[in-house]
């Protein structure tokens, strides 16, 4: 047996993180490059506000490189019921469990904090066909789809994860 990746974990939100993310992302190939931009945005938020502004996010290192990130929120008006918006893994790094560890590391986070639900999207696309294995088999259930949500032929699916 292989021995796990020593992935380092920080919460804490720094400049360079905004191109971080940035390489992540588009290395994924997985994002229109109007979605990559939105990314950014939540990063300079907090950065900006603090954790005030309702956006929280784990970083993954290795070798003090940034190779996997995840934001996650609460949503506003509800009791315990969490938004993940984002996560990824660098491409050059896909496939060696990172996602499912950050993924772990976002649930403790959520329930840590009194989460009781999260809530995940994606796309119904053959392409996001991992993307969605990926949360069934971290323990997340399908829930909703809404067909044509971000054009035609491409629904979203809700995935939800309770604690």
């Amino acid at each position: 047996m292989t021995n796990p990746i020593d992935i380092h974990f920080r919460t804490e939100v720094r400049e360079e993180d905004r191109e971080n993310i940035r390489s992540i992302l588009v290395s994924t190939g997985f994002f229109y490059d109007i979605e990559i931009p939105v990314a950014v945005e939540l990063a300079e938020e907090h950065l900006q506000s603090g954790p005030g502004c309702g956006y929280f996010f784990i970083f993954a290192e290795v070798g003090g490189k940034t190779i996997a990130y995840a934001c996650y929120g609460p949503i506003p008006g509800t009791v315990g019921s969490y938004d993940l918006y984002w996560i990824a893994t660098h491409d050059s790094c896909r496939g060696q469990g990172i996602g499912s560890r950050l993924i772990e590391a976002v649930h403790e986070a959520i329930v840590a904090a009194g989460g009781r639900l999260v809530i995940a999207e994606t796309s119904t696309l053959d392409k996001y066909r991992p993307t969605r294995h990926f949360y069934e088999r971290t323990g997340y259930l399908a829930e909703a789809r809404i067909d044509d949500f971000y054009r035609k032929g491409d629904g979203k699916v809700f995935y939800v994860k309770r604690f």
